[in-house]
Order: C-alpha cells, then structure tokens, then sequence
C-alpha cells in the first residue's frame, strides 16, 4: 500500500512540474507576441500621426482629446484581483523554470513521504486503555490463547509488543521484559522510517532558492556587463527573478516543517502508549504467575 501511494504521488508531481514548465513555456510565446503586437501597434500609431499633420489644426486638437478621454477612462476602471492558484503561477513563471521545478519537486516528494507517514502513523493508533483492560482481563482468567488471538486480530505496534510478551509468558519476568523491551525498540524505528527523507527536503528547498538566487544574480550582472551600463531595469529584473526563487524555498520548507513536527507528536503519542502498554503488560503477567504459582 505504501508503495503504491508513492507512485501515485510521484506521478502527481512529474506532471505537476511538466504542467508548470508548459506554463513558462507558453507565457514566453505570449510574451513574443505581445511584443509584436506592441511593434504593430507602434506602426499604426506612427501611420496615424502622419494622418493627424495632414488634417488642419481643430480636426487634430479634438483627435487628441478624444484620446486622452479614452486614456482616463482607461486608467479610472478598476482593475481585476487575481485569485491565489493565478498569483502563484505567475510568480512560477516569473522565476526561471529550471530552479522552480527544483523546488515544486522537492515540495511534492516531500509531501509525498508526509503523506505515507501519516497514513501508517493513523493506522497504528488504537484505544490502548480498551486493549490492555480486555488483555488484563484475559490473562488473569487464564485464557492465553485468547490474549494472543486478540493481539493478532489487532494493528499496531502496542498489539505486536504485547503478543510477544505473552508468547513468553511461561518464562522469567527479565526475559519478557527484555524481549519487550527490545521488541519495542523496533517498532519505534518503523514508527520513524522515512522521516530522515522528511528533514532532507525540509533542507533542501531553501538551499535550492538560494542557489536560484546566487545564479539569478549572476546572470543580472552578465546583463549589465553586455549592456555596458548599470540600468535599473536590468538590475530589477534579474533581482526579481533571483529573489522569487528564495521566497518560494521558504514557502516550501515551512509547509514541510508543520507536517513533520505534526507526524512527531504522533510518534511521541504512540511510543508513550507502547511504554505504558508494557508496563501493564508485565504487571498482569506478575499477577498472572503469582495466582497460577
């Protein structure tokens, strides 16, 4: 189940990350051709002027005011919020593809382990007082058996550390506890598997804005080494561009942090009801020999 989750997720996050490199790609067509249109509308407008010196002086006079009517008009219309999700798309595309890819990429794997974890973490979770008050009562009865049946019948690690201490139930009480005691170790490792993934992605995504950042910069200095002046356009630009990179490693890493530090109190839930669940344990097998002894 677990691995069939993964590729799901993984093929969420290569198609995500293809949509948003489509994205870029199509903003820069748009943006061509906006720019063709603009050197058309240039033309036009240079056709228009020389109509304007053609015509006699009030014709030319009233032209211009309808004009700069219509440029008021323009300007007083209110202009329409961009909603969140189209916000956010164009500050991906604004950033350049190759880093920002990095970073949704770094997002989605590590949502994707949270995810996993959170899942397995959920399913391990059971009413331990119910459990133990039912294997109590079943020990001091004698029914062994039925203690091991309903510690099979039951998920998670607080079951599997008590059917191993029942399973040495005629033994010596140092030989439960250690074998619960190391049996608990166990579990607690698989409570924490992939976590380490978790905390690799959780660095890894500031790094990869500011190394977005260092080479956005570079390449802005680049720009103005071949324009041979420094021009606040090019300085902003590739600012913008460097700095949009780090804004989003940030983003990302901060979303990872809360879903880690919530899978963390999980772990801390359930290894507190692994321990509490042993020391019940062991005490109903002490009863348990000392009314059979």
């Amino acid at each position: 189940m677990k691995s069939l989750i993964l590729r799901f997720i993984l093929l969420i996050s290569f198609v995500f990350t293809g949509y948003l490199t489509q994205a870029q790609t199509a903003s820069a067509t748009q943006a061509k051709q906006t720019a063709v249109a603009s050197q058309s509308v240039s033309a036009g407008s240079a056709d228009t002027t020389a109509m304007v010196d053609d015509l006699d002086s009030a014709s030319a006079e009233q032209m211009l005011d309808d004009n700069m009517a219509a440029i008021d008009t323009a300007s007083v219309a209110p202009v329409e919020s961009m909603g969140l999700h189209k916000t956010l798309k164009t500050k991906f595309i604004e950033g350049d593809a190759g880093f920002m890819s990095f970073v949704a990429l770094a997002l989605v794997l590590g949502l994707a382990f949270c995810i996993e974890r959170i899942i397995y973490l959920s399913l391990s979770e059971i009413n331990a007082e119910k459990f133990m008050r039912d294997l109590d009562s079943k020990i001091i009865s004698g029914d062994i058996e039925g203690a091991k049946e309903q510690c099979r019948n039951t998920r998670g690690p607080v079951a599997s550390i008590c059917y191993q201490g029942i399973e040495r139930i005629h033994e010596s009480i140092e030989n439960i506890e250690r074998s619960v005691a190391s049996y608990g170790t166990v579990q607690s490792a698989n409570l924490e598997k992939g976590c380490s993934w978790i905390t690799l992605f959780i660095a890894m995504a500031p790094s990869l804005g500011f190394l977005g950042t260092v080479i956005g910069m570079v390449m802005a200095f680049e720009q103005i080494q071949m324009a041979g002046d420094i021009s606040p356009t090019i300085v902003a630009a590739g600012m913008k561009v460097a700095l949009i990179t780090t804004i989003f490693g940030i983003i990302v890493a901060l979303i990872l942090q809360i879903f880690y530090n919530y899978i963390l109190s999980k772990i801390e839930h359930l290894t507190s009801q692994m321990e509490e669940s042993a020391i019940s344990l062991l005490d109903s097998i002490v009863k348990y020999k000392i009314k059979n002894s």
